[in-house]
């Protein structure tokens, strides 16, 4: 679960340069998915930090 963690945090932080970029073309539907993306692997990342702790108990 630890690599996972790592791979969909890389994933959010990706997903918010592209909300960055989306809002300096001004392209609502690349702004619409990135924000989900980040929001939904971000959550993800927090939620395995707090509930499982870094590094992961087995």
């Amino acid at each position: 679960m630890n690599l996972l963690m790592v791979i969909f945090g890389l994933i959010a932080i990706l997903a918010v340069i592209g909300t960055v970029q989306a809002f300096k073309e001004r392209n609502a539907l690349s702004i619409l998915f990135n924000l989900g993306a980040a929001v939904v692997f971000g959550g993800f990342t927090i939620a395995t930090l707090v509930f499982q702790g870094f590094p992961p108990t087995l």
